[in-house]
């Protein structure tokens, strides 16, 4: 069973940064692309960032700029830098790896809070 850990959450001050982890059961080369998301309560899970295999990357327009989603190969891990976060961005961020276009895999989630 594959699995995703994320890690890394926690409370920070507007303004302030976090890094999450996410480290795979398996290779990294192992999936399509792998994607940061985040769901606020009472809001839809939506996509922060993305990586690829080949190493290419998006982001969604919000976060643009201020994230950094990147990968270790050698530790399976993907990361994301959060830079100068806002009041409005806790949220649980969840860690998705495609594995083919019929399968993907999520974390359980790591909390995130911005005090103002």
């Amino acid at each position: 069973q594959v699995q995703l850990v994320e890690s890394g959450g926690g409370l920070v001050q507007a303004g302030g940064s976090l890094r999450l982890s996410c480290a795979a059961s398996i290779s990294t080369f192992s999936f399509n692309a792998m994607r940061w998301y985040r769901q606020a309560p009472g809001n839809q899970r939506e996509l922060v960032a993305a990586i690829r295999s080949g190493g290419s990357t998006d982001y969604a327009d919000s976060v643009k700029g201020r994230f950094t989603i990147s990968r270790d190969n050698a530790k399976n891990t993907i990361y994301l830098q959060m830079n100068s976060l806002k009041p409005e961005e806790p949220a649980v961020y969840y860690c998705n790896g495609e594995y083919n276009q019929f399968r993907d895999y999520w974390g359980q989630g790591t909390q995130v809070t911005v005090s103002s």
